[in-house]
């Protein structure tokens, strides 16, 4: 309906109605704008109360359900920024904890300090435009524009010169330089961006083909199947010094998720019988919260079911503390061994039972569940002032605030059951901590303890992103594969690192490192080597 200025009609009533018009456009478009808000806030509504119900256990349906309800989010409010004419305001903080019901559309975006910086100074020169005066600098306006230089393809051409003696006609070249992949033309920096588009980014190889396509590099998907495998091969004594590194810890934390794997014995049945659900264990060494000197890692391991077998072979040589869910499958590394002492310790997770609480409070808004959940909540308020201390000073605190409430909760639960029918779900969760109370009463005597087993749970994260992109592992080497690249890549998380530089640095060094120097390429040892041959300043 907009018309310039110059063609509008000089006739009152044609403008009238071009008004009423306009109106009415924006009368719609400002409806359009409040059932989009609607439609967002009733879709974060349904995601928390799905999350919340996926939280205490995994739900398959509920995951997906989750998934495309957060695509139809994330659609809705491009919709929403879209109709907005006003102008954007990213805001100088995190938003307010009253609008954490609202979009977040207004947080403005962080940038490293070591994100490189371009100036660009808009002079107005050296005359006044006014009186032709001198001009003097008072002082300048300084805002920032975050842009993007796009990645690109190039090609490194090794020449090497051939020379010969003038006086005994020897020939002389320098030695060909070892490649990540010999014989191959992936340079360290493409393949390392390979891996961890793939197992970080999960992103298909066929859709990094279209990608590098659109750079001006025709890799075919086989090529970058086989970089990939080759790559992994080039990793795996790597990955191996990992793997005893962590899974030789006194203490570990421990879970698993599952993960649909494709079975080429069912493949006659159809594509959702043609799968089955294997599993991705995580083994993860965490001591920053007591200040421990052993490096933070993460080990993975993928089994095709969920048998105990597994895990009795994963932790085979471990000895020390386990911290862990309920799976009955740990059951016999706790079992004392001949000398009447265990192998390993449980240490239970408090996390876990306040998520059974929290669950049956939500549904029932039972008083003696948000009893629990309130002195639990307790134990987690000290635990907050704690974290990051010394073992020693953990373990004292512990004693002096913690351990008496914790033997209150319990004795506590023990009368709750007399009152409850003994078949609900409170009931079960009462029993569950009851059954285990040495277990989850062991963080107070060891200062190392941890009070829940988060620490795995957010290392099978990635895992949960990851099914969002693809819905199934190829085959169970294929799997495996995976769980092998994430030990690598999430280890280099854990320490501060970035994955893509990791990696990238390792594959162009790693042929030519000694091997019983190995150790000096683990990513809590790693020096990059430009800074490694650095003269000391």
């Amino acid at each position: 309906m907009s018309e310039h200025a110059e063609n509008l009609p000089d006739d009152p009533a044609v403008l009238k109605a071009m008004i009423a018009a306009l109106q009415a456009e924006n009368a719609k478009i400002s409806a359009t704008l409040r059932v989009h808000d609607q439609l967002v806030q009733a879709l974060r509504l349904r995601i928390a109360k799905l999350q919340k119900l996926a939280f205490g256990k995994s739900s398959e349906k509920i995951e997906r359900e989750i998934e495309q309800l957060e695509l139809a989010l994330e659609d809705l409010l491009v919709a929403v920024a879209e109709e907005d004419d006003a102008p954007i305001n990213e805001g100088q903080d995190e938003p307010s904890p009253e609008a954490a019901d609202a979009p977040a559309l207004r947080r403005r975006p962080r940038v490293s300090d070591t994100t490189p910086r371009e100036r660009r100074e808009l002079d107005p020169g050296t005359c006044c435009p006014d009186c032709g005066g001198d001009l003097r600098v008072v002082g300048e306006d300084v805002s920032e524009l975050l842009d993007m230089i796009a990645a690109q393809m190039k090609v490194v051409q090794i020449a090497r010169i051939k020379k010969s003696c003038r006086r005994c006609e020897r020939m002389v070249q320098e030695a060909a330089p070892s490649r990540p992949i010999p014989g191959s033309m992936a340079g360290p920096n493409l393949l390392a961006h390979v891996l961890v588009s793939k197992f970080d980014d999960h992103l298909p190889l066929y859709r990094q083909h279209e990608i590098f396509a659109r750079m001006g590099a025709d890799i075919p998907e086989s090529t970058l199947v086989g970089w990939c495998g080759r790559a992994m091969k080039t990793l795996s004594p790597l990955i191996e010094r990992i793997d005893a590194d962590i899974l030789g810890s006194d203490l570990l934390h421990a879970d698993d998720t599952p993960i649909r794997v494709l079975d080429r014995s069912r493949r006659d049945k159809g594509l959702g019988k043609g799968v089955k659900q294997g599993r991705i264990w995580a083994y993860v060494r965490d001591q920053r919260p007591w200040a421990g000197d052993a490096p933070p890692g993460a080990v993975y391991r993928f089994a095709p079911n969920w048998k105990e077998e597994h895990v009795l072979s994963h932790l085979a040589n471990a000895r020390g503390i386990l911290q862990a869910d309920g799976y009955k499958g740990y059951a016999k590394l706790y079992a004392p061994e001949p000398d009447g002492k265990p192998r390993l310790r449980e240490a239970a997770c408090w996390a876990h039972l306040r998520r059974d609480f929290h669950d049956f409070w939500v549904s029932t808004k039972s008083e003696t569940a948000r009893e629990a959940l309130d002195r639990i909540g307790k134990f987690y308020d000290i635990e907050r002032d704690i974290n990051g201390q010394t073992a020693d000073v953990r373990h004292a605190t512990r004693q002096k605030l913690t351990q008496p409430k914790v033997a209150a909760f319990f004795v506590w639960s023990e009368q709750q059951l007399l009152r409850i029918p003994g078949k609900s779900d409170l009931a079960k969760a009462f029993r569950y901590g009851l059954a285990r109370q040495d277990a989850f009463s062991l963080f107070l005597s060891d200062g190392r303890v941890a009070i829940d087993n988060n620490p795995a749970e957010r290392a099978l994260r990635p895992i949960g992103i990851g099914r969002k992109n693809w819905l199934f592992a190829g085959a169970d080497t294929g799997a495996e594969t995976l769980a092998r690249a994430m030990t690598v890549i999430e280890t280099a998380k854990l320490n501060g690192l970035d994955p893509l530089a990791y990696l990238a640095d390792i594959l162009d060094r790693i042929h030519d490192h000694k091997i019983n120097r190995l150790d000096e390429l683990l990513p809590w040892n790693w020096v990059p080597l430009d800074a490694a041959h650095s003269p000391a300043t």
